[in-house]
């Protein structure tokens, strides 16, 4: 009795020890109702309300991280840092720099000029690669206009520098243009820039695809950032199919044929015919051959009415 009287409380939720201790002062052969009325005078709860009492504990997350799962990061992004319809963006940041200033001056503003553009698409993944070395004071022969603006973006972290330092006085340079396919190219993003990379095609063959089709060239027109509507050409994918993961396949359009219903091709006609949306398109001479098929049919159906009484 005492064992299948534990055993229901403890299914309740209540504890063990207040069990035996209500059942010590009442007996054992306590009545279930006054062995409840005890507990809930002890203030004993069972532990399913408990927990549903207490409130979770807070988690401490990282400032600026947007999940509380550790995950691999890369260049201080999460995974899911781009949004989820739209390609990650990695800018060659010299190659737009030299563009803007008419290959002659390092422009900053047009870096920005190019990062505004894809903030406005909501692009959220936005990186661009820069030498190192920019961020020492200007030269005469290598101008640079806006510095102040790579600081921003760095603190944005947007920018991020490519290795380079001072061997014996001679500046060692990394090459930028390998962190900017690679990125890409793990990332599953667009490169933009109006360079061709073609040493780093012929260095891998996946790489050599993926640039072909990944490669977002540009132009500058009066301060205006300006990819083109057509970045694989005429007959490939517009801009908005181009940057995003999900395409959207247009709707079929078809052309109506130009001569009409003198058209003699039928089945052939590459063309739309309106005037016959659920016949098969036969040519004329077939159609007409149909026409006599039916008519010689109905003739015999009639002479069989006839000669039957």
């Amino acid at each position: 009795v005492h064992q299948s009287k534990l055993d229901f409380f403890c299914k309740l939720g209540y504890g063990k020890e207040d069990i035996r201790k209500v059942l010590e002062n009442l007996g054992q052969e306590a009545l279930e109702d006054d062995v409840l009325k005890e507990l809930i005078r002890m203030g004993s709860k069972p532990q399913v309300l408990e927990s549903q009492a207490e409130p979770s504990p807070l988690k401490l997350v990282a400032r600026g991280s947007c999940s509380t799962t550790p995950g691999a990061k890369w260049l201080g992004e999460d995974e899911n840092d781009s949004s989820d319809y739209l390609r990650p963006i990695v800018i060659d940041g010299s190659n737009v720099a030299m563009s803007h200033g008419n290959k002659e001056v390092f422009s900053c503003w047009g870096i920005q000029l190019a990062v505004d553009w894809f903030r406005e698409r909501g692009h959220t993944y936005i990186k661009v690669f820069v030498p190192l070395w920019r961020k020492e004071p200007p030269r005469q022969d290598s101008p640079i206009a806006d510095q102040h603006i790579l600081e921003e973006l760095e603190k944005q972290s947007i920018l991020v520098y490519t290795p380079s330092r001072k061997v014996k006085g001679k500046r060692v340079v990394c090459y930028d243009d390998r962190y900017i396919v690679k990125v890409a190219y793990e990332k599953d993003g667009v490169i933009v820039s109006n360079d061709h990379y073609r040493d780093l095609q012929n260095e891998n063959p996946e790489w050599k695809w993926f640039i072909e089709q990944r490669l977002l060239m540009y132009s500058f027109v009066s301060n205006r950032f300006m990819p083109p509507d057509d970045p694989l050409g005429r007959h490939g994918p517009t801009l908005n199919n181009f940057l995003s993961k999900k395409p959207v396949l247009p709707e079929p359009k078809w052309q109506p044929c130009p001569y009409g219903k003198k058209c003699t091709y039928g089945n052939k006609c590459k063309f739309y015919h309106p005037e016959r949306p659920h016949q098969a398109q036969l040519s004329v001479a077939d159609e007409l051959r149909a026409k006599i098929k039916v008519s010689l049919s109905l003739g015999k159906e009639e002479e069989k009415c006839n000669r039957s009484p």
